[in-house]
């Protein structure tokens, strides 16, 4: 069995903080995004090999991080883009990758955005009990969230329809772009591609797919994070730690009141201030602040600002009347 570990998107939405880093590697607790996936991925000895696309721009960040994570079965596979206007869309990409690393074997998909809280190796579990083509389902809980997804429904376990982002959808089961795909259905990527069908989401493929052969849907209740926006990446903070403060060792708090879910990384100084519901990256300055719900990316010094909602880049230097 193989894997291949979506890892090729700009993350525009996150920018600044993800303009020269993927989003993938932005830092969740004790790890990254990444990490959890790749974990499972090599815990489990039916998964022989993991494919990673990712794009140009991106290839050498990933090249160092899989060097020095002393994970062995992680290896590139690189798109043939730079811009996010050179994009091949999901599917497409998938495909490329297929032809391009001659995957003829039973395989797992997974975005590598998804902060996911089960453990792959039970998704792949029930993807061999069934024997055919099986997606990860997640009740959202809010309608208005579920437009932003792929809608699921169900008899059973079997998905009978299939809807990528519907304006009014009628439930709030969603997909979760964790994807498992028997040998004989990698084919027919190619074929839903010639016919001139929508290569962006991955969830337009099943839907074209559901019609033509049978899905299942692995549901699962705890927590499920797809790492977009900084909402979403500070939702996923607040659940690694919940509630509690993770300060590294290295940091420096000095006359600061912390909130709830502060995440402050080696090397920040933060003095004279209040923090909550925040992430400070590495050797960051923050002094007479006020900071909330904000990202404060690495080498930046924000001096006497009161900020809500933001998102401050790297090396950055903001004080008070600038």
């Amino acid at each position: 069995m193989k894997a291949v570990v979506l890892a090729g998107g700009f993350a525009t939405r996150l920018w600044p903080i993800t303009r020269h880093r993927p989003k993938m590697f932005l830092p969740v607790g004790e790890g990254t995004v990444i990490d959890q996936i790749f974990s499972d991925l090599e815990a489990d000895d039916r998964v022989d090999e993991v494919f990673v696309s990712t794009n140009e721009r991106f290839a050498e960040q990933f090249e160092e991080y899989l060097a020095d994570s002393g994970f062995e079965k992680p290896k590139l596979s690189i798109e043939d883009t730079s811009e996010e206007s050179e994009k091949f869309g999901v599917i497409g990409a998938l495909a490329q990758l297929v032809d391009r690393e001659g995957v003829d074997d039973d395989l797992i998909v997974v975005a590598g955005d998804n902060l996911l809280s089960f453990d792959i190796a039970d998704f792949v579990d029930y993807f061999e009990r069934k024997g055919e083509t099986t997606i990860a389902a997640y009740d959202v809980g809010s309608r208005e969230r579920a437009k932003n997804y792929g809608l699921v429904e169900l008899d059973g376990d079997q998905v009978v329809d299939f809807q990528e982002k519907p304006d009014d959808p009628n439930s709030t089961l969603v997909s979760v772009a964790c994807y498992a795909y028997p040998r004989e259905v990698l084919d027919l990527l190619e074929t839903y591609l010639s016919d001139g069908n929508n290569p962006d989401e991955p969830g337009w493929f099943v839907q074209w797919l559901q019609n033509r052969r049978d899905v299942f849907a692995y549901t699962f209740d705890g927590a499920w994070f797809d790492i977009g926006t900084p909402d979403s990446y500070l939702d996923a903070v607040a659940w690694e730690l919940d509630g509690e403060n993770l300060v590294h060792p290295d940091a420096t708090v000095k006359n600061t009141t912390l909130g709830e879910n502060v995440f402050v990384m080696a090397g920040a100084e933060i003095t004279d201030s209040s923090l909550d519901e925040s992430v400070v990256f590495r050797n960051a300055t923050i002094s007479n602040a006020d900071v909330r719900r904000s990202i404060i990316d690495e080498e930046t010094s924000v001096t006497g600002l009161d900020l809500a909602g933001a998102l401050i880049g790297a090396h950055s230097h903001l004080t008070n009347g600038v």
